[in-house]
């Protein structure tokens, strides 16, 4: 996990994802299929499998072409997870999806280490499924063999779920070495032939970025209250609007979770923000002159996103040793921040 700043300094150590049923993660749909259409939208549970292998799956097993099948949101592979995926494909020519998964988990090699998938609803509609069409995601995580203060660790999730956290972007974001890549392609370096892998390392690029600025503005102690100069955001949408001052009304709309501050996410065009704010985050990104200028080239159009996350349905339970943690998050927000925010890890990350 990132070795980023939090408000609160981890009271636990525990084992983070001794196995993939440790994590757990239900993808909560924005949209479900009507019934009919053109294209076959599948409901699938995978385990030690990331969305882009069962993508690739569905390509090769629909004679389709992975350029029809699509999915919303990547999951990782390092824990069980659910999500729909959507395929181009006639009636006609319809495999049977159910078996043909049967067929591949049996073929699998590597017993408890193979990757499995199930295949649990089937159903078309007349869209494809969009990058982002999402309404969050539920979680299930399970820390083994926790040691350090349990009510410190309960204190801070009580003020996670009243006050929110520092939404920063996971180490998911960034893979094993997209950073490097971006860094080096941005720098100068030669593209990458593949669309796909462009986008990665453009979002690997714009993250860096933006926890770079969220990194700093936890730091002053300010990035749960809107500034001077700052752009909010509206809980719960993408709008977003300037704040020139700072009065009582806007002091009690952010304490009561209803305007978070934003962060860039660098590109192209204005960032919006004036004075302190906007200097701040032009020092941010001049630490990083390959990805910010790289950026700006490869006509990223700029954007804000929200320096604080809200999770919802925030539980937790002990049983002996462990602790189970349930949570829902919005699209695009990621639950290893909690998991830094109370836990130091004892085993790596494997995301």
């Amino acid at each position: 996990m990132n070795a980023t700043p939090y408000p609160w300094h981890p009271p636990l150590t525990a084992m983070i994802k001794a196995c993939p049923e440790d994590f757990r993660v239900e993808e909560l749909p924005a949209t479900t299929p009507e019934g009919e259409g053109e294209h076959v939208w599948l409901d699938i549970e995978k385990r030690l499998l990331n969305s882009e292998d069962v993508a690739v799956w569905l390509a090769r097993e629909s004679g389709a072409g992975r350029g029809k099948v699509s999915y919303a949101g990547r999951k990782d592979r390092q824990a069980v997870t659910r999500q729909w995926f959507s395929v181009q494909c006639p009636p006609e020519s319809e495999p049977d999806w159910t078996a043909r998964a049967e067929a591949w988990n049996g073929a699998q090699e590597g017993g408890e280490a193979a990757g499995r998938m199930r295949v649990l609803q089937i159903a078309r509609h007349a869209r494809k499924l969009r990058t982002g069409h999402l309404a969050g995601n539920r979680f299930e995580i399970r820390l083994g063999d926790v040691q350090g203060d349990r009510e410190a660790a309960e204190q801070i999730l009580e003020a996670i779920r009243s006050g929110g956290i520092p939404n920063y972007f996971g180490a998911q974001r960034f893979g094993r070495d997209n950073l490097a890549k971006a860094r080096a392609w941005l720098g100068g370096g030669r593209a990458p032939r593949s669309r796909n892998q462009r986008s990665l390392l453009l979002s690997a690029a714009r993250s860096a970025i933006f926890n770079e600025v969220l990194a700093e503005r936890v730091r002053r102690g300010d990035w749960d209250r809107l500034l001077p100069g700052d752009v909010a955001n509206l809980e719960g949408s993408g709008s977003v609007f300037p704040v020139a001052e700072v009065d009582a009304e806007i002091e009690a709309r952010a304490a009561r979770l209803d305007l978070h501050p934003t962060g860039p996410l660098w590109g192209k065009g204005a960032m919006q923000t004036e004075g302190e704010v906007e200097a701040l985050e032009t020092a941010m990104a001049a630490g990083e002159p390959a990805l910010a200028e790289g950026l700006a080239k490869a006509d990223v159009k700029a954007a804000r996103r929200a320096l604080r996350m809200v999770p919802g349905a925030v539980k937790w339970r002990w049983e002996g040793h462990d602790l189970w943690l349930t949570l829902e998050l919005g699209a695009g927000e990621y639950a290893t921040g909690v998991l830094e925010a109370i836990c130091v890890p004892r085993a790596a990350d494997r995301a």
